[in-house]
């Protein structure tokens, strides 16, 4: 069973941000995801992957990486695709400088100098004379992660430094963060003497707060993995804190200026919103009585016991087939890609591919996508109704 460190890498932007909520945390059980299994299974078959290439031909190893690879489907494959070939390429330009340049795979890192108990797991770790890469696969595809001043990247590159430094003099750390669904690759480079900085001023302070239970807290985006984001007083009080402070002329409506900024407020608030409502939810499931409110049965819609004896019973009947049952449909563009895989997709159907204008959104200034023609965007959209219409 894998163990966990209690001041994580993987969660050190929350421990850092809000130091107490590690104690507040140990309320709650730590409850996997569908999610997080999932990228479990990937990190294994790059791991495999990675081991063949480097191992050769060892027909066994070959043999346990084709047997994993079928259990996994074609998107998780073509992923994790990207992630190998960038390791392998980035290996060997280490290898090209330096003759004893090194890859670790799944390496153990400990940082404990700085965070108590600190420790964690490197996917991939090149270290040649003078540096090191850590490089980390991100199989999720909800959130956009950057390598720029992450937290858990740099941790982990000080435990490959507190670890290697003795054998290579390391002096660069290079951090990579690859998510292929997200066609997200990011790096973020530093000297050794600016990461120890960052170390002793930054983590080690926050790291001991942590550790003791104590500090501020301090509610923000890195609430959103939280075990006790659902009943933090902190982040109600964050979420609900603007909405009240409006300072209107007309009190019986909102100015432009008002639902502007509620347009930016709204979305956390929503999500926040959601994790209270799943929270009560499973806790009702799991025999909790909240005052005032109870479990019920919810809507369902009719379904057939047995759909071969309902067909066969109809074309007895002499209902024609055609009639009874839905015509074959080609599949979507996405589902047809995963099924003949990016470049085989490209090859035999790029002809026949068109990407039309999006749907309008509105989104905030900062949004790096050229503003549409109002009168363009109005047109498309009543089209569209139009169309759904006829």
């Amino acid at each position: 069973m894998t163990s966990h460190a209690k001041l994580s890498a993987s969660a050190s932007k929350r421990w850092m941000s809000c130091p107490p909520s590690v104690a507040l945390e140990a309320n709650f059980p730590d409850k996997t995801t569908s999610y997080a299994e999932e990228g479990t299974k990937a990190h294994g078959l790059g791991e495999l992957l990675l081991r063949v290439e480097l191992g050769g031909n060892d027909g066994a190893d070959i043999a346990e990486a084709q047997a994993y690879s079928a259990e996994c489907s074609k998107e998780m494959q073509d992923a994790v695709d990207v992630y190998v070939d960038l390791v392998l390429e980035k290996f060997n330009a280490a290898k090209a400088i330096s003759s004893d340049a090194v890859l670790l795979l799944e390496q153990k890192l400990n940082f404990s100098k700085w965070v108590p108990e600190g420790f964690g797991t490197g996917d991939a770790i090149i270290i040649a004379d003078g540096m090191c890469e850590i490089i980390d696969y991100k199989h999720g595809k909800g959130v956009q992660v950057s390598a720029e001043n992450n937290s858990q990247m740099r941790l982990y590159a000080l435990g490959a430094y507190s670890m290697y430094d003795l054998f290579y003099g390391i002096e660069h750390v290079t951090m990579t963060i690859v998510q292929p669904r997200k066609d997200n690759i990011s790096s973020e480079s530093m000297d050794i003497k600016e990461l120890l900085i960052w170390a002793k001023k930054d983590v080690a302070p926050k790291a001991k707060l942590a550790w003791a239970g104590k500090g501020e807290f301090k509610a923000g985006d890195h609430c959103q993995f939280c075990r006790a984001g659902a009943t933090c007083t902190a982040r109600a009080e964050q979420i609900f804190q603007p909405i009240q402070a409006f300072d209107r002329d007309d009190p019986k409506l909102l100015d432009d200026y008002d639902i502007a900024t509620l347009l930016e407020l709204l979305p956390p608030f929503i999500k926040w919103a959601k994790t209270v409502t799943d929270y009560a939810f499973n806790e009702a499931l799991a025999g909790k009585a909240w005052p005032g409110w109870k479990l019920v049965e919810g809507r369902s819609n009719r379904a057939f016991t047995d759909a071969g004896q309902v067909e066969k019973t109809l074309l007895a009947n002499e209902y024609k087939e055609a009639v009874i049952k839905k015509p074959a449909e080609l599949l979507g563009v996405k589902a047809i890609e995963d099924l003949l895989g990016k470049r085989k997709f490209a090859e035999l159907l790029s002809d026949f591919i068109v990407k039309p204008p999006g749907k309008p959104a509105l989104v905030a200034e900062s949004d790096k996508r050229e503003a549409i023609n109002v009168g363009l965007a109005a047109a498309q959209a009543a089209f569209e109704e139009e169309v759904s219409n006829a």
